[in-house]
């Protein structure tokens, strides 16, 4: 299974901003450079988390995204399933009565299990929980360290 660019790019987005929660809006190109994203397409997903309530869009001087409510509210299941919609791998997880196997479908059970396992990892990850991760990331030393 592979996430979608748009669903990584939608948890850099608002992994910068819950970075920047305290001090208020970011600009769409402050965002796009500060994560390498196409502005574009950034705008895009912007947008989407927007209409998903996640984010909050304002103009004007002091205007830009910001979070629509703090980082440890904003868990990253409501952020990939904002941007990507279902993460069910099969279309008959969410939608049983679509396949005339589903009472046989051994298949069909295993993927269900897959989604449970996903949402239950994408649950238990809140942007705060991103923000310490990102912090001890940084922290590691680069490259190689030799000892004489």
């Amino acid at each position: 299974m592979k996430l979608s660019t748009k669903a990584r790019y939608g948890a850099r987005a608002m992994l910068e901003l819950a970075l920047n929660y305290e001090k208020g809006s970011l600009l769409l190109r402050e965002i796009a450079q500060r994560q390498e994203i196409s502005h574009r397409y950034l705008e895009r997903i912007m947008n989407v988390l927007v209409s998903a309530g996640l984010v909050r869009s304002s103009r004007g001087q002091h205007g830009g995204f910001s979070l629509a409510k703090s980082p440890g509210e904003i868990r990253l299941s409501q952020v990939i399933q904002a941007v990507e919609g279902s993460i069910a791998p099969t279309s008959c997880v969410d939608d049983p009565k679509i396949c005339n196997r589903v009472d046989i479908c051994i298949t069909r059970d295993i993927w269900e299990k897959l989604k449970k396992a996903m949402l239950e990892v994408l649950d238990s990850i809140t942007l705060d929980n991103m923000i310490e991760m990102q912090k001890k990331k940084l922290a590691k030393p680069k490259g190689r360290m030799y000892y004489i």
